[in-house]
């Protein structure tokens, strides 16, 4: 009975990266022999086991083999003649197939070491093959290493192209799909979760709603980085940067939706994109089984963030309208994950990689300032109902006009208190 400490975390120290969690491969071993040592099962379809003290996991080695198509299509095999190399086979990247016995020694059967060196993302054996999930992974892979300068290996990409080109990516179940994006989207550099995905025809497949974006031109005067799928690389590396949290990385992620359906006439204009977008991120979110939170975002971001972007243009009353269309009066939780996507969004131009946002400020101090109103004085007056409404709306105009005009920001016209005009 051996125990060997097994993939990231042996990755992740030859790095140099922070290691976060230990897993454990245990050779030469029976469930009944771990339990009597003190061991607690956990694992469902293979034998995983929580040490005693520690918490970590040890895994009984194993092999697998393709029994149906998909990712649940797996018979696993756990014994004591399993060796090592053996269950390192079944993982999906060289430098994931890598252990250490407890004095520090590498095992390193498939040239891991060497691809680390390299820089290079590339597949153990062919029985990559035989799990589409691969294809999530290997593109979440590549958005975390690529400020370290990995590559995906040829043959590696080549690969998943034949197992999409199979039908394999047919089978990924929503869940997974969905589990392996977000983390993706959560990475250093997510443009490239997006990009290996696209080069190996999966994009299609799990969001067809933005590998349409890519060769939809737009207005060079406002987009000098190319068409509408690059732009919205640029604008998830942005929210990287901003270190924007997943509601607001997956609405940048769809928030051009619309503009694959623009009628050929008006190109490369996109006028009234954000509507047309609403109805395909709606669908893009359901598919997925996307979380509420960050679907609502998703879907607000994509309907209002011309609006956004506009806001100086706005006055008092339009720009209560958007808030109120936000639905910030009630959850105002949602302004930073908001103004963080459109920021994203607005940086992912060419050339405002490191701009300031100038809607920010003006959506901030009009939210602060008409949030100070309260229904209390217009019930005390005697209003009923909408009158109550009507009256809290007009008293936020002018909170809003009197703020902006503190500052002389455009928006602020004198008048407009009662009559939103965009």
């Amino acid at each position: 009975m051996q125990s060997y400490r097994v993939g990231g975390a042996v990755r992740d120290r030859l790095l140099g990266r922070p290691v976060e969690e230990v897993d454990w491969v245990v050779v030469g071993a029976t469930p009944e022999e771990m339990a009597a040592a003190g061991y607690r099962a956990v694992g469902k379809d293979f034998p995983v086991f929580l040490h005693p003290e520690t918490g970590e996991e040890y895994a009984l080695a194993r092999t697998e083999r393709k029994t149906a198509a998909g990712y649940h299509g797996f018979q696993f095999h756990a014994a004591p003649d399993v060796t090592l190399a053996e269950d390192l086979a079944r993982r999906d990247l060289t430098i994931n197939a890598m252990a250490e016995d407890e004095a520090g020694t590498l095992i390193d059967p498939y040239g891991g070491y060497a691809d680390l060196q390299a820089r290079r993302l590339r597949h153990v054996t062919e029985a990559f093959a035989e799990d589409p999930v691969r294809i999530l992974r290997l593109a979440r892979f590549a958005a975390r290493f690529a400020p370290e300068g990995f590559t995906v290996a040829d043959e590696t990409l080549a690969l998943c192209r034949r197992m999409v080109e199979a039908g394999e990516a047919d089978a990924l179940v929503p869940e997974r799909v969905w589990q392996e994006l977000a983390r993706g989207l959560m990475e250093a550099v997510p443009s490239w979760m997006v990009a290996v995905l696209r080069e190996a025809g999966a994009l299609a497949k799990v969001l067809p709603e933005v590998d349409a974006l890519f060769g939809v031109p737009q207005r060079s005067a406002y987009h000098p980085e190319g068409d509408a799928g690059t732009h919205t690389q640029n604008a998830l590396d942005a929210a990287a940067g901003l270190a924007a949290p997943l509601e607001a990385r997956l609405a940048v992620l769809l928030h051009d939706a619309g503009k694959a359906y623009t009628p050929a006439a008006e190109l490369p204009r996109h006028p009234g994109h954000e509507e047309r977008g609403v109805e395909p991120v709606g669908a893009a979110c359901e598919r997925l089984r996307v979380p509420r939170a960050c679907r609502d975002m998703a879907l607000l971001v994509t309907r209002w963030h011309m609006q956004a972007h506009r806001a100086a243009e706005l006055r008092p009353g339009s720009l209560v309208d958007l808030l109120e269309a936000l639905d910030l009066y009630r959850r105002p939780e949602r302004l930073e994950p908001f103004l963080l996507a459109c920021k994203a969004d607005y940086r992912g131009r060419g050339g405002k990689e490191a701009a300031d946002w100038p809607a920010e400020t003006i959506l901030r101090r009009a939210l602060e300032a008409s949030r100070e109103v309260s229904a209390r004085p217009f019930v005390e007056q005697g209003l009923r109902g909408p009158e109550i409404g009507q009256a809290i709306r007009e008293a936020r105009c002018r909170a809003v006009a009197e703020q902006l005009a503190k500052g002389g920001d455009p928006g602020a016209g004198p008048g407009d208190a009662a009559e939103p005009q965009a």
